[in-house]
């Protein structure tokens, strides 16, 4: 089937399209970096720690489940009414969350955002091919839009701890009312709306995100309430998540318009790179929400200061993204930049884990740095290497599969963490105040909350203060080791994956 040809747009038609579509792909963007410094701030007032995790996964899992319903509504009915749908419930979201008194409402703030992130990723990116049909102007868009994202990632973690102390949390999601209505102006007025030529006979696989919402949601659940809930509600979700899976593979394999192709999973070296996007997101994502919380609630740094550390974590990304693109293709072996990522990416989580609270700022930054260059030179490269193993009419749902198995593996690893951080806190708390006799203040400290603003009382007693953070410290402390775990099990997965081919010419 041919492409439909619409005219050419003008340099002035195209540049407002674009601006519509940056602005917003910024506001999600945005919202995945700016809100992990606001949240140590959010449990102090609102409570209710033990959501703390799902205010990051409940944003996900929406995402995750809209992405490819809406890249296939998409092709249907044209992008430009999801494009608009998307980024008037990502601005209300933003307003839901933004009023919200508690951490419940709060989280279905950010599941409502999760809805409309996913649609505005599933559908705004694809509208770059039709509005540019010709390959070298698209590449050139494409280029200036990634850069765009680059920065506003980077700017996100310093923004959100500048409002957060001058303004309060709740600035975080009120910047997004104005930028929405921008966004929503420019995407209504400039962005051309391209109707399929010929109905498009595509039957949605609703069964197929039926299955992936059960499996996930289910999963999610079994992980965020271990320890926290029955024996046998634990064991009937564990049930649920593997039946569930176990029919979508069943369903898929037949299925004649899947959101898992078959075909597609069926290649070895693909499904290697969807292992690799997992273990990524796990990490990656784990890092941006959890890094707060120990910079803030175990070193005592002002959201500010806080903000001031994680920016180069973005900062680093982009530059080792920079790096990895002038020097991929020159290699024989491009597998050896990856390898080179997530070597980087298990010492830098190995050094936050075992320095301790004695740590300078310095040499928290110089890890965080490590990090980031680390996710530079692996984010990228598992895109072009799916891309290019990727059969062509296997490309798009390929990168959509890749991009929501990274949000998948930041599901799961911002859920486990904090499962972790929940158990061990209380753990390491009474062995640490038991060992040094002050057993009487530990219901001062009964959750991490109380350390992101301590009162007067805890702040008289300085000894107690420091127990609770070195709890807090050796609680995360664990869950960067088993990211730096993760890291391990990531290069024995890149030691399996063959040599990719970059310079073999495009399929036919």
């Amino acid at each position: 089937m041919t492409a439909p040809v619409h005219p050419p747009l003008s340099f002035k038609q195209a540049l407002l399209a674009m601006l519509g579509i940056s602005l917003v792909l910024m506001l999600s963007a945005l919202d995945q970096t700016v809100i992990g410094n606001a949240l140590p701030s959010i449990v102090a007032e609102l409570d209710g720690f033990e959501l703390y995790a799902w205010v990051a996964t409940g944003y996900l899992l929406a995402s995750i489940v809209t992405i490819p319903i809406f890249g296939r509504l998409g092709d249907y009915y044209g992008r430009k009414p999801f494009v608009l749908a998307a980024t008037l419930i990502f601005t209300l979201a933003s307003l839901a969350c933004a009023v919200a008194d508690d951490m419940l409402l709060l989280v279905i703030g950010r599941a409502l955002q999760g809805v409309g992130g996913g649609m505005l990723i599933g559908t705004a990116f694809a509208c770059i091919p039709e509005l540019f049909p010709d390959t070298r102007q698209r590449l050139r868009w494409q280029m200036l839009l990634s850069a765009l994202f680059s920065v506003v990632n980077a700017i996100g973690p310093g923004l959100g701890g500048y409002l957060t102390g001058v303004y309060g949390w709740r600035s975080v999601f009120y910047i997004n009312l104005p930028l929405g209505c921008i966004a929503l102006f420019f995407a209504w007025r400039y962005l051309p709306h391209y109707r399929p030529q010929q109905r498009l006979q595509i039957s949605l696989d609703w069964p197929g995100a039926l299955l992936i919402a059960l499996a996930l949601g289910s999963l999610q659940l079994f992980v965020e309430w271990l320890g926290h809930s029955s024996l046998a509600l634990s064991a009937a979700l564990g049930v649920v998540c593997v039946v569930a899976t176990l029919m979508l593979w069943r369903w898929e394999k037949h299925c004649a318009h899947a959101l898992l192709p078959a075909a597609l999973l069926g290649v070895p070296s693909l499904r290697w790179l969807f292992v690799l996007s997992v273990a990524a997101g796990a990490i990656m994502f784990s890092l941006l929400f959890y890094l707060p919380l120990l910079l803030q609630g175990s070193y005592g740094y002002s959201p500010q200061d806080a903000g001031l550390l994680i920016t180069p974590l973005a900062l680093s990304i982009t530059l080792g993204a920079i790096v990895n693109g002038r020097i991929v293709t020159r290699l024989r072996n491009p597998n050896l930049l990856p390898l080179a990522g997530f070597a980087a990416l298990l010492l830098a989580c190995l050094g936050l884990a075992i320095v301790g609270r004695g740590a300078s700022f310095n040499q928290l930054l110089g890890l965080i740095l490590l990090a980031g260059l680390g996710l530079g030179f692996i984010l990228l490269n598992l895109t072009v290497f799916t891309q290019t193993l990727a059969e062509r009419q296997f490309l798009g749902i390929a990168t959509a599969l890749t991009q929501s198995l990274r949000l998948v593996g930041g599901l799961l690893g911002t859920a486990g963490m904090g499962v972790l951080v929940n158990l061990l806190y209380s753990s390491n708390l009474q062995r640490l105040f038991i060992g040094q006799g002050h057993a009487e203040a530990l219901p001062l400290f009964a959750t991490p909350e109380v350390l992101l603003r301590p009162d007067s009382a805890m702040l008289e007693h300085g000894q107690w203060l420091d127990l609770a953070r070195d709890a807090l410290a050796q609680s995360v402390g664990v869950g960067l080791l088993l990211c730096a775990g993760i890291g391990v099990l990531a290069l024995l997965v890149l030691y399996r994956l063959p040599p990719v081919q970059l310079h073999t010419p495009a399929k036919q």
